[in-house]
């Protein structure tokens, strides 16, 4: 620290402030600084870097040789989410997984590493010196001015505000590339998703501050809002959708209790033209995820909706949204803390959605959840769950009460199953 770094330098020398066991902090998707990864995992592989390394991150977007194990314990990942690039490798036993809430990730982080490095991908230093780390603040801001930064710089990130600038004073140094982010294009929302989406946004109330996902049912809730009023948006993570509500006007943040005026979200996903919305839009900013997904911070925004998906719910309304026939699939996310702070909102709703069956006609509503399958949000916070055919209401319900709410809103050819098995459990 301290080195005043105002000139860039060759990526190479990310290699002298690697040591043997050092653990290195990675932003979660585009946050990832892709070149200084690439070196060092070249000085590995060629048999002349530092050995011993670990990688914390969650959501990686770019397939790695180490991810598959290459480097035996000479580099290795610790994943905190797993994507379609870890997924994989998770279930070969190359990569290892650590449960958590998103707002917790930072301590955990701090708690599982000694002295770390922080690498990340920011926008070219501004007339002041300082970098943003663009579309990525989640855990990685909190450790702004608590660990050893070096930087990757790329004219695609978009410069953004709120806590995730840090001065060139700040990092150990920083060197530029030419990588595009990756963008994620929006979900089209079909039939389903739109019956879903009416469900939930004729029981938004204008002045509502909003989370929300990424996929096609946010996508076609976001679209089902174009008649509200005065929304507000406190979410971690921005996509597409929430720009068309701000260039609408619908979303302006002015009934907000926290951050008023101001889209909040700790990183953001999309394609370029959010990344182009984003740059130096005073209007979004985006903040550490220990504040963004806080369920005590959320709990003081009233009037608070959280709108999450689901793969299954059991009659008991636990809420099964990170594995598949007991295999793990992503991991818990921000989905329990924004449904615990919803519940303690003042007025504030919990939304659970899913369309009724899978792919192959089995049904999502189920008498009991699988062997193996993670609760996400448990039976004791779950609010309101959502299919095509409608809403159950469940908090402050009995078991037989949540039973019959549930069935009413599974499939057609599935409910007289689930009935029978509600019967021998004893739940009608």
């Amino acid at each position: 620290m301290g080195t005043d770094a105002t000139s860039p330098c060759d990526a190479s020398v990310i290699l002298d402030h690697v040591a043997d066991g050092t653990d290195l902090i990675v932003p979660l998707a585009n946050g990832e600084p892709t070149l200084l990864l690439d070196t060092i995992e070249s000085a590995v592989a060629g048999g002349r870097g530092p050995t011993g390394l670990r990688v914390h991150q969650m959501h990686a977007l770019h397939d790695r040789p180490y991810l598959a194990g290459r480097f035996g314990d000479r580099m290795h990942h610790v994943a905190y989410f797993l994507s379609h690039i870890t997924r994989e490798h998770y279930a070969k036993g190359t990569v290892d997984l650590v449960p958590n809430h998103f707002s917790e990730v930072y301590d955990i982080m701090r708690w599982r590493t000694s002295d770390p490095l922080v690498i990340a991908a920011a926008s070219p230093p501004d007339q002041h010196g300082y970098f943003s780390l663009g579309v990525s603040a989640d855990y990685v801001s909190s450790f702004i001015g608590r660990a050893r930064f070096f930087l990757e710089v790329t004219e695609h990130m978009p410069r953004t505000f709120g806590r995730n600038q840090l001065h060139s004073s700040q990092v150990l140094g920083w060197c530029r590339s030419d990588r595009p982010l990756v963008q994620v294009p929006p979900r089209a929302p079909d039939e389903i998703d739109h019956r879903i989406a009416g469900f939930v946004a004729e029981r938004i109330p204008d002045g509502a501050t909003l989370q929300t996902g990424i996929g096609a049912i946010p996508n076609a809730i976001m679209a089902a809002l174009s008649d509200h009023r005065d929304l507000g948006v406190h979410t971690e993570l921005l996509s597409d959708g929430v720009v068309d509500l701000i260039e609408s006007g619908v979303v302006n943040g002015i009934r907000k209790d926290l951050n008023r005026t101001k889209t909040v979200g700790t990183f953001a996903l999309g394609t370029d033209r959010l990344h182009r919305f984003l740059h130096e839009n005073t209007a979004v900013e985006l903040w550490p995820v220990r504040y963004v997904n806080d369920p005590r911070i959320i709990a003081r925004e009233r009037g608070f909706i959280s709108i999450n998906a689901t793969l299954s719910v059991d009659f008991y309304g636990q809420c099964a949204s990170e594995t598949i026939d007991g295999r793990y699939y992503s991991s818990s996310g921000g989905q329990n803390d924004f449904a615990r702070g919803a519940m303690y909102s003042e007025g504030g709703q919990g939304f659970v959605v899913l369309h009724s069956t899978t792919s192959d006609g089995r049904s999502r509503i189920v008498p009991r959840l699988a062997p193996g399958e993670a609760v996400t949000t448990p039976k004791n916070t779950v609010d309101k769950v959502v299919t095509e055919w409608g809403v159950a209401e469940l908090r402050g319900r009995t078991i037989a009460e949540r039973t019959a709410a549930l069935i009413s809103i599974a499939h057609p050819d599935h409910r007289d199953e689930l009935a029978r098995e509600a019967s021998a459990l004893g739940y009608r």
